[in-house]
């Protein structure tokens, strides 16, 4: 149940504030911006603290600005919580591959803060079990362990480009300083460097071949995308390779099969 409504006027009488104070305050900060969006009437201010009506964006920013208090805080009174970012983004699936920035706004990240004794990073185990305490931990407090500058990328629903081996759906840690392209030296295909490439169309995941004036866009041999050769750097920039991966596993689409169908076969022969 949203109880923004007692909660602003609960907030507005702490601050010795009458409803004339902040249609006034409102209207400095209405012109101040330009922008009327912003103004609170008294008559309006009464409907959000006793009817359950809820401010625009404008007001709701004014209200924090009066009340000297976090945005985001009045807005979790509202039900939107910007720290729930993460599994929201479940609900949605683009079908470009794309730079995600949804997290950019994260201040605090849970993480294990205690771990099992018994834990052994050498075997394979059930990592959840292992945690004896999640906590909440501010984002700048892990700045120390940041050595390289990481962009982050999610596969659309469309892209098929790397499957198997990047499924859509996934999200992808990017490093950006290593945005050359590799000749050679790898033993298999999955030794060999996924890149994350932007170009004309959007962005994708592929393996890369590289000229001078040229670059080789290559899927995986099980992918039904084809190769494409772009100008390098007009139509394709490499923004960096793929070193992490967070993908669900048994939730894979099938891959349309390209084969004809047994009617069109026999036609053939």
């Amino acid at each position: 149940m949203i109880t923004a409504g007692p909660n602003l006027r609960i907030l507005r009488e702490k601050l010795g504030l009458t409803m004339r104070d902040v249609e006034t305050s409102s209207e400095t900060l209405a012109r101040k911006h330009a922008n009327e969006e912003y103004f609170i009437p008294i008559s309006r201010l009464s409907d959000f603290e006793t009817k359950g009506v809820i401010p625009s964006i404008y007001r709701l920013y004014a209200l924090a600005i009066i009340y000297r208090r976090d945005f985001r805080e009045l807005l979790v009174w509202y039900g939107v919580d910007l720290e729930l970012t993460v599994n929201d983004l479940e609900t949605s699936d683009p079908p470009r591959s794309h730079t995600s920035k949804a997290l950019a706004s994260q201040t605090t990240v849970q993480m294990p803060v205690r771990m099992d004794p018994s834990f052994d990073p050498r075997k394979t185990l059930n990592f959840g079990r292992m945690v004896e305490q999640w906590g909440t931990v501010p984002l700048v407090y892990l700045e120390q362990l940041a050595k390289v500058d990481y962009t982050y990328g999610y596969i659309g629903s469309e892209d098929l480009s790397m499957y198997p081996i990047l499924p859509p759906g996934s999200f992808i840690q990017v490093d950006e300083s290593k945005n050359r392209v590799l000749e050679g030296g790898w033993r298999s295909e999955y030794e060999r460097p996924i890149y994350f490439i932007e170009t004309r169309d959007g962005h994708t995941c592929c393996w890369c071949t590289q000229s001078r004036e040229e670059i080789i866009l290559q899927p995986h041999p099980l992918s039904p995308v084809m190769p494409r050769v772009l100008r390098y750097p007009q139509e394709a920039e490499v923004i960096g390779q793929v070193v992490g991966v967070a993908m669900r596993l048994g939730e894979w689409r099938s891959v349309p099969d390209s084969s004809p169908a047994p009617k069109e076969r026999a036609a053939l022969n």
